[in-house]
């Protein structure tokens, strides 16, 4: 029979480079004592990354400029984390502003609204993420871009909007089909909907 190890290898081979993953994604394969133990192991053969209590990555290796083992983005590891909680996560605050290219800020802990638990996490190097727990209408959008919007544009408050704001979210609708933002309109706080519109006048 095949070491616990080579099982996890070979089930995260299969998923592919990059993967995020935790430790009782693997609890068939053993006792708690046991995977830890596995994963242990692997961390000291550099075959996996531990990113935070419990939740690992099976990281892509850039071979081509040599930059070795790439960590996952935290946008990978609060996907992999939401899909697990079977949650909504939407970035806020300067994250999500950084995100549209409203801002260049780049924040040192990242904030995400949730319908899930609010906790907080600790991640690669000392960063922290928090996830708020929020009412199921703020992330209930059909399109994503739409949701980022609003949250990011209510966050900077009506009063600090400047044109180039608007220019650059604007720019970023030109990319998405009017009939798909026009469903979540009634989502949308009453003039962010507005600079929304003006997108397809």
């Amino acid at each position: 029979m095949e070491s616990i190890e080579k099982q996890i290898i070979a089930s995260l081979s299969k998923r592919g480079r990059g993967t995020v993953f935790f430790s009782d994604s693997f609890s068939h394969l053993g006792t708690a004592n046991r995977i830890h133990k596995a994963m242990e192991i692997l961390i000291k053969q550099e075959k996996i990354i531990r990113v935070a209590r419990g939740i690992y990555c099976y990281p892509k290796i850039d071979k081509q400029l040599g930059l070795g083992v790439l960590f996952p983005s935290v946008d990978d590891i609060v996907k992999a984390i939401a899909k697990r909680d079977h949650a909504r996560v939407v970035p806020t605050g300067v994250w999500a502003q950084n995100k549209l290219g409203l801002s260049t800020q780049v924040p040192l802990n990242f904030v995400y609204l949730t319908d899930g638990t609010s906790r907080k996490l600790e991640i690669l190097n000392g960063c922290m993420v928090t996830f708020k727990h929020t009412a199921l209408k703020n992330l209930s959008f059909t399109n994503y871009l739409a949701m980022l919007i609003n949250v990011a544009l209510r966050d900077l408050g009506q009063e600090n909007i400047t044109e180039e704001h608007i220019k650059r979210i604007h720019q970023l609708l030109q990319h998405e089909k009017q009939s798909d933002i026009e469903r979540d309109y009634g989502r949308m706080t009453g003039w962010i909907r507005e600079i929304v519109r003006g997108a397809y006048e």
